[in-house]
């Protein structure tokens, strides 16, 4: 690298530490540390290396960067603002406050050029793995020799905390498995925590750990822009393996009295230090200064980036004048296309009565598969018990991967991550499968997809306590309440085939996460829900069994598998005398959003005894049965038993139910 250029890197890496450390200063918040440590790496990656166009953060074939050290967010803004995103300095100078575009950690669809959203550490990482993923899919399915289309690189970039958190051991692990030969893992080893100095704490051989993961590892002096150069630039040029660059830098670099401790980790410098780093670094006294040299620089930068996509744009062109049924199939992928006859042609699956929601779901994916290309799924080692495979399709396969299905293996976490990565192309729409208890591994990243409405789907299986002889340690209890309790989330219990079809259909249109909770058992196939989309499931919850002559003595809610025990115990208490309104309600998130006046229509008014049915936690069900309600639900952790044995020991029968209900009746 010439000296010039390495003179203009330098300024631009104090442009970073000046603008990192006085927007945490001004907000008297934040994390300066990585920001000052990693700034040569932030004016190599973008002045130099990255391939993408800031004017147009969106470029299919961009390279994206990841930060999984998310607490040292003004790194990233620094280094976006300067490259010429949608980031004014504005907004540089309100980090961390209310509804400024510079939010405390990157979040996805709030800030340009933020690629996903980090915070919990290693989520990055599991997410970068998707990314990397997602493009060899796309790289594999659609380019040819000629045209080349995705050639982009994935960097992530990771502290400390993201090494040790478990998160990154599994999905690091998958990638070492999928010789993901576009993934680069930038490591800021400066071997302090929060808490205090690294070894306090670890004291692992991280490059042996991920060389036995099959990377390739490199290290780096932090601050030599020569080995960046030689370094990205092979990799550029040819990389066999994800690969792991372990990056010595110093924590608060500049900081005369903070640099190398823990004092520069978690807290504004100080506005003294401020002072004295500016001072020890050269820079002007004026706050959020940023040399016209540096504009200039990066404005060139930008000319280059621009002409790269425009070159690309040509490219297609001809690619998609070349192979026209290609290009058709690319632009179903990028447009996320649901044909307008996709109801009716989820209606048409043929389905078997009984059956179990899982099989029912099965049945509908190797629909999805043939109709939908976009749709690509997985599951954690769990395939033929989760049902997620699609049959017609063959398996990703390390350095193969034009298949539809993903081993993700025992790694549910990862996993969750990693599908939200393959979201983040924009071009697929994933699924994943494990057990619904299992969920638990995954809550970070389900939580993280529904902040920031990524279209991931879970397909989470033997949802309750009749999965039988397996007993309490698989038996979920608490976990639909849990997932329920989630903003954005849409958890949907399926009670017949004929729901699980609209569960799929629902999760498909919803331009954000979807869990579909599913039986191991067989479920009788229902007259009642065999009514079209808008009027059953894109209700969230429907009227299945209407009461006559009058107001209803009792109105029951349910879900799932006990919806038919809620019909059979209506029947039973009609035969009684009683008058008896079953409703289904297999998402809670979707009917809230509904007009008050179809809510009012379906849960208010005098509505007699009303009762829950669901072989869960009761939490949230008082919300639609009131406080006196009934909630006929697990009140504690289920048995190792066959699945009949343990509908009678907790009371799922018609004979109990209607005894429960009637007695509530006499005594309320």
């Amino acid at each position: 690298m010439d000296d010039d250029l390495k003179k203009q890197l330098g300024k631009v890496a104090n442009s970073i530490r000046q603008l990192s450390m006085e927007a945490v200063q001004k907000a008297n918040s934040g994390h300066p540390g990585m920001p000052m440590g990693c700034a040569e790496l932030g004016a190599f990656l973008y002045g130099v290396h990255m391939k993408h166009n800031p004017k147009n953060s969106k470029w299919a074939n961009r390279d994206r960067l990841v930060l999984s050290a998310g607490h040292g967010s003004m790194w990233l803004y620094s280094c976006l603002h300067l490259a010429g995103f949608k980031l004014s300095m504005d907004e540089i100078k309100q980090f961390r406050q209310l509804h400024s575009k510079t939010p405390g950690h990157p979040e996805y669809g709030m800030t340009d050029g933020v690629e996903a959203t980090t915070g919990p550490l290693g989520q990055g990482v599991g997410n970068a793995v998707g990314m990397a993923l997602g493009m060899k899919i796309l790289a594999a399915k659609f380019n040819r020799d000629e045209y080349p289309l995705f050639t982009g690189k994935v960097f992530a970039v990771a502290g400390d905390g993201c090494i040790m958190e478990g998160i990154s051991s599994e999905a690091s692990s998958l990638a070492g498995h999928l010789q993901l030969n576009n993934l680069v893992l930038i490591y800021d080893a400066n071997n302090i925590c929060l808490d205090g100095p690294l070894y306090e704490c670890c004291s692992e051989d991280t490059k042996a750990r991920y060389k036995a993961y099959n990377w390739d590892v490199y290290e780096l002096d932090g601050y030599d822009l020569d080995g960046m150069e030689a370094v990205f630039g092979e990799l550029r040029k040819k990389q066999e393996k994800p690969t792991l660059i372990v990056l010595r830098t110093v924590i608060g670099k500049g900081s005369p009295h903070k640099a190398g401790t823990h004092k520069v980790h978690g807290s504004p410098l100080g506005p003294e230090e401020v002072a004295a780093s500016k001072e020890a670094l050269g820079l002007p006294k004026e706050e959020f200064y940023v040399s016209q040299s540096v504009r200039t620089f990066f404005e060139q930068k930008i000319g280059k980036d621009a002409a790269l996509e425009s070159a690309w744009n040509e490219m297609f062109k001809r690619w998609a004048h070349a192979y026209p049924d290609l290009a058709k199939e690319y632009e179903k992928m990028q447009s996320q296309h649901l044909p307008d006859d996709l109801e009716e042609t989820l209606w048409k699956v043929e389905i078997k009565s009984p059956i179990a929601s899982r099989s029912a779901s099965h049945n509908v994916l190797q629909t999805i598969g043939k109709v939908l290309p976009q749709v690509y799924g997985g599951s954690a080692d769990l395939s033929g018990s989760d049902m997620t495979m699609m049959k017609d399709f063959p398996l990703i396969a390390p350095g193969n991967f034009s298949g539809r299905n993903i081993k993700y293996g025992v790694r549910e976490f990862a996993m969750g991550a990693a599908a939200n990565g393959l979201s983040l192309t924009g071009m697929i729409t994933p699924y994943c499968g494990t057990f619904l208890t299992f969920s638990d591994y995954m809550r970070n990243s389900i939580r993280l997809a529904s902040l920031s409405h990524y279209h991931t789907i879970y397909q989470f299986t033997h949802d309750s306590i009749f999965l039988g002889e397996d007993g309490p340690t698989h038996q979920s209890i608490e976990q639909l309440a849990s997932l329920r309790a989630i903003p954005n989330l849409h958890v949907i219990r399926p009670a017949d085939a004929n729901e699980v079809k609209m569960a799929w259909l629902a999760a498909l249109r919803y331009k954000g996460p979807t869990a579909i909770v599913l039986s191991r058992q067989n479920l009788p196939e229902l007259d009642h829900t065999k009514i079209p989309y808008a009027e059953g499931m894109g209700r969230g919850a429907y009227i299945v069994k209407k009461e006559q002559g009058g107001a209803p003595n009792f109105t029951i809610f349910s879900t799932g598998s006990e919806l038919s025990l809620a019909i059979e115990a209506a029947e039973r208490l009609e035969k009684l005398g009683k008058r008896v309104r079953v409703v289904s309600m297999p998402c809670w998130a979707l009917f809230d959003k509904q007009p008050d006046s179809y809510k009012q229509s379906v849960v208010e008014g005098d509505l007699g005894v009303r009762a829950a049915i669901e072989a869960a936690a009761d939490f949230g069900w008082h919300k639609y049965v009131g406080r006196h309600g009934v909630t006929i639900c697990m009140e504690r952790f289920g048995e190792s038993a066959p699945a009949p044995e343990l509908a009678q020991e907790f009371g799922f029968t018609v004979d109990a139910v209607v005894e429960r209900l009637i007695a509530h009746e006499k005594h309320s």
